[in-house]
């Protein structure tokens, strides 16, 4: 079941509502917990995921273009932005809230674009549900905690230590796929990765000869997330994949 977010009669949401005219903000209840997202444009259903501690408002300026072709869902996961917070903090289940998602919405053979996280969840329901998606873009994705270069898995060990933020475990100790996971994922992927990104550079080209039907693009000049967040640099290269 899904419903319209009331964002009840202060000046304040008046204004929320003036912003998003083209858009709706809603909550959907899906495997167990409610999800918030927002959904607009008109065409092929086109999902967005977005990264650890973010939401779906990292791609409100490349939605501004990709809305006059798909109709998007971006999504808050659990645990970020303003969907439930929960202690299930597992990028097995926030795939299956996905798939739950689509399945509730009846949605047929989806786009999805997942960054980071996001990506990792895309690579999941692609492993186990390939069966509801067309085409996937997975930007800044990594298979284990070891694909993190030593300085950034470093930085993530020490943020956790002082903050206990589960966020930050979570990629202390998950994904845990192997290349032979994703061999058989026949899903056509556009496969991003920065120059500069906190992962191995050498994630990127095994990965993209391990999956059948990807191609890679290297973001020169960019680190993990500046090509993307707030960024609609790659419109062009989406509209190219696909359509």
């Amino acid at each position: 079941m899904e419903k319209h977010f009331d964002f009840g009669k202060t000046i304040a949401a008046q204004v929320v509502k003036i912003i998003y005219v083209r858009s709706s903000l809603m909550i959907i209840r899906v495997n167990n917990i409610d999800l918030f997202y927002e959904k607009s444009g008109n065409g092929k259903p086109l999902i967005l995921l977005h990264g650890n501690g973010e939401d779906h408002h990292i791609f409100d300026k490349i939605s501004e273009k990709l809305r006059q072709d798909y109709t998007l869902y971006a999504i808050d996961s659990r645990n970020h932005g303003q969907s439930v917070k929960t202690n299930d903090y597992s990028y097995d289940t926030m795939a299956e809230d996905i798939y739950c998602f689509i399945r509730e919405l009846d949605l047929e053979k989806v786009h999805i674009i997942g960054f980071s996280d996001g990506a990792i969840i895309s690579l999941i329901l692609a492993m186990k549900h390939s069966e509801i998606l067309d085409k996937m873009a997975l930007l800044g994705v990594n298979l284990k905690p070891d694909d993190f270069t030593d300085e950034s898995y470093q930085f993530i060990k020490e943020t956790y230590e002082e903050t206990k933020d589960p966020l930050f475990k979570l990629m202390l100790e998950q994904p845990n796929i192997e290349l032979d996971d994703v061999r058989n994922i026949k899903v056509s992927v556009l496969l991003v990765a920065a120059e500069n990104d906190i992962y191995r550079p050498e994630l990127f080209e095994q990965l993209a000869e391990a999956l059948p039907n990807a191609v890679l693009k290297i973001m020169k000049g960019h680190g993990h997330d500046s090509y993307i967040v707030n960024q609609d640099i790659l419109y062009s290269d989406f509209h190219k994949f696909f359509d």
